[in-house]
């Protein structure tokens, strides 16, 4: 039985990028729900390119120390403790990763399917109520981070890290008229 396509559209609409969540943690269940089914994106020749990692309290501890540090290189150690406090509220924590192939069509590939991955992972998550939000900083491409996770960046490259939760507020977005963005070609 196929879904109702207003039920679809509806959860494809209204799916926002959360920047405030609430302090509740989402179930482990709900979560490894979501991941089941991002698994499932379309990929080219089947190559499954992606990996989740769902770092434990102590893994989130040193991401957030390592994050901190590369702020206050950057910007002082106010900004730092800014970003710290910051991160330290988020309920949820996932980081994604793709394949690396020597193959650059093959490496493109890979990326769009585990940005497909990721979509779906952001819409089950969101008809749990759960919102997402993916951050793509320095600290994602850090050496630490790898070593941290025990990933072998020649094999895999950082899709990003995806923090989740319940959100405490929801933004209104906008999207460009569809005549500005289609094209027909007789």
């Amino acid at each position: 039985m196929m879904p109702d396509p207003s039920d679809v559209a509806e959860l494809v609409r209204t799916r926002r990028t959360i920047h405030s969540f609430k302090p509740d943690r989402p179930p482990d269940q709900q979560i490894e729900d979501a991941i089941e089914l991002a698994r499932w994106a379309p990929n080219h020749h089947h190559t499954e390119p992606w990996h989740f990692f769902l770092p434990g309290e102590k893994t989130i501890d040193r991401i957030i120390d390592l994050n901190a540090r590369l702020v206050a290189d950057r910007k002082g150690q106010a900004a730092s403790d800014a970003k710290r406090r910051r991160w330290a509220t988020i309920p949820g924590w996932l980081v994604v990763t793709c394949n690396r192939s020597s193959d650059l069509l093959r490496q493109e590939e890979n990326y769009a399917a585990c940005c497909c991955a990721v979509q779906n992972l952001s819409l089950v998550l969101w008809s749990y109520g759960i919102g997402l939000k993916w951050t793509t900083g320095e600290v994602t491409r850090h050496r630490e981070l790898f070593d941290l996770l025990d990933i072998d960046p020649e094999q895999q490259r950082s899709i990003g890290i995806f923090w989740y939760g319940y959100p405490s507020e929801v933004p209104v977005q906008n999207r460009k008229p569809l005549d500005q963005i289609l094209t027909r070609i007789p």
